[in-house]
This record gives C-alpha cells, sequence and structure tokens, in this order.
C-alpha cells in the first residue's frame, strides 16, 4: 500500500513539474491523425457490470485486451475496429468467482477462449461522438451489437514519445442472446459495457 501510494505521489509531482505532461492529449477531434493503429494492452480497461440478486450491480473486467484500429477522422464511416478478449483473463477481485466465471456453466474459457467484437459499420453523431455497429462473439454466438463512443483525446504519450488516441465506450447486450444463461433472473440478464480504451498509432 505504501508503495503504491508513493508511486501515485510522484506521477502526481512529474504532472506538475514537467511543462507539458498533464496536457499531452489533445481533445479537438480535427486534430486526431488518421492512421492504423493497435491496441495499448497496459491502459485499455473493459468492464461488464451485472445486476446482483436486485440488489446492486456487480462489476468485473478482462484484462487481456488485443486489436487493431483504423482510424479515419475526416471520413469517419472507412474507420475499422477489431479487438479480442482473453476469457481466462476475466476477472473480479474474488478467486472464486472467477473460477465460476471460466467454467461451462459460464464464459466456458476453455471451450470459446476469445470474445470478438468486429466493426461493421462506424457513424458520427457528434463532434466527438460516433456510434460503432459491430459483430461481437461471446460463448460461441455472434450477435450485432451497438457500442457509444466518445474522444477521450489524442497526442504523443510524454512516457514513450508515442503517438496514442483514446476512447471511452458504453453498449448492452443480454447475456443470455449468448447463451450464457446461469441464473437468470436471479442474476441480470442485461449486462453493461464499459470500456475505455487507448491504441498507439504504428510506423507507417
Amino acid at each position: 500500500m505504501k508503495g503504491s501510494f508513493v508511486a501515485v505521489a510522484a506521477a502526481m509531482t512529474l504532472a506538475v513539474s514537467v511543462p507539458g505532461f498533464a496536457a499531452a492529449a489533445d481533445s479537438n477531434p480535427a486534430h486526431v491523425q488518421a492512421g492504423a493503429y493497435k491496441v495499448e494492452p497496459r491502459h485499455t480497461r473493459v468492464l461488464f457490470a451485472v445486476n446482483h440478486l436486485g440488489f446492486n450491480d456487480y462489476y468485473g473486467e478482462f484484462t487481456e485486451t488485443s486489436g487493431t484500429l483504423v482510424l479515419n477522422p475526416k471520413n469517419l464511416a472507412a474507420s475499422k475496429l477489431d479487438v479480442t478478449l482473453a476469457v481466462k483473463s476475466v476477472s473480479t477481485t474474488n478467486a472464486t468467482l472467477d473460477g465460476e466465471l471460466r467454467s461451462a456453466d459460464w464464459f466456458d474459457a476453455d471451450k470459446f477462449p476469445t470474445i470478438r467484437f468486429v466493426s461493421t459499420k462506424v457513424t458520427r453523431t457528434g463532434p466527438s461522438t460516433a456510434d460503432v455497429a459491430g459483430d461481437l462473439t461471446l460463448h460461441g454466438v455472434t450477435r450485432p451489437v451497438v457500442l457509444k463512443a466518445v474522444l477521450g483525446g489524442a497526442g504523443a504519450n510524454p512516457m514513450n514519445k508515442v503517438y496514442t488516441v483514446g476512447f471511452h465506450a458504453r453498449g448492452k447486450i443480454k447475456r443470455s442472446d449468448f447463451g450464457v444463461k446461469a441464473y437468470v433472473p436471479m442474476i441480470g440478464d442485461e449486462v453493461e459495457l464499459i470500456i475505455s480504451a487507448a491504441f498507439e498509432k504504428q510506423p507507417g
């Protein structure tokens, strides 16, 4: 705990003391660079929320993410997204529950080791927002899903100097549509997806 506190304090000090550090990302969509990007997995979070017995929402995440983004800010419809999650990376901070979620009763990680989203259409909805429609493959079933995306910012990462663009996105699915039916309706059928994604621009 002490080490974590020191690390956070050091990062905050760096952000204050290094000129331009805090303003590394530019949120103006007109300044975002077109090109081919890859998921930056260390700072990409894919969370899910499901209602627990009517009492509260319970959260988990997939900690291993990979994928590509072809981004064309001037013609957003030409952009393409292809992202894969490793099912075995599911994490709720509860080891027993994580094992259950990997089992055949839930995600069945041995039989279906990945979750994949491939965009089929990107529609601009505002200066910094877009609807990203695509095919989600989960538990061996593929269904259409729409993610509501918002530009976070873009610019050279001050730590590694790599040009990076970030987005926030949300969506909803019914897990029973994908054959994940354990404890429905006691455990909610509707699942909210909460995504914070960073992508690094590739050379060329």
